[in-house]
């Protein structure tokens, strides 16, 4: 293992996030708050290490980050595995976000997909069902951003990256930097 390179690697993806980033992180913050205030809520996406992250997320807005407060209204469409083999069993993998998204989804609500090739095939399909209600599209990805940081309204990439492990990283301080700053906004 080379500990130089992956310490060089995971500087220059934290000075992505917290320098190059830091505008937009912030702005979707705002934007995921004003939802959450008028009483839409965050559903969060992904396959594998990011189903991970979006339970992560999940669990943070439903429960807290830093401050004792109310719950927010957040939901990862990763845990429900009676859904997913039913759907993934009866339609289909590439449906088991999709059909989720159509059960709970509202307008006003927001869909955070997380991919860190942009290109998982279920992730997409959830985006542009969720584009067709009205509901705010939300890519964290990495490298190019791939097919997904194309289909969605608000794209945040860790484009300094194309190694998996060094987006997920990126992509966990950006969830806790959106954690934190909800925190702030909301209260």
């Amino acid at each position: 293992m080379n500990w130089d390179r992956i310490a060089e690697e995971y500087l220059a993806v934290a000075d992505e996030v917290f320098a190059s980033l830091r505008q937009d992180i912030d702005d979707l913050a705002r934007e995921i708050a004003g939802r959450l205030r008028e009483g839409g809520k965050v559903m969060v996406c992904g396959n594998g290490g990011s189903a991970a992250d979006a339970q992560h997320f999940a669990g943070e807005l439903v429960n807290k980050f830093l401050k004792d407060r109310k719950p927010y209204a957040a939901v990862a469409l990763s845990t429900d595995t009676s859904v997913i083999s039913a759907i993934g069993n009866d339609f289909g993998y590439e449906f088991i976000f999709d059909k989720q998204v159509r059960a709970l989804g509202q307008s006003g609500d927001v869909l955070i997909a997380i991919s860190t090739s942009g290109n998982a095939a279920n992730v997409c399909r959830a985006v542009e069902t969720a584009s067709h209600l009205n509901i705010l599209t939300v890519a964290l990805t990495g490298g190019t951003g791939g097919k997904l940081g194309k289909l969605v309204n608000i794209p945040v990439c860790i484009a300094s990256s194309k190694s998996t492990p060094r987006i997920q990283e990126g992509h966990q301080l950006v969830i806790h930097a959106l954690c934190e700053r909800i925190e702030e906004i909301l209260g």
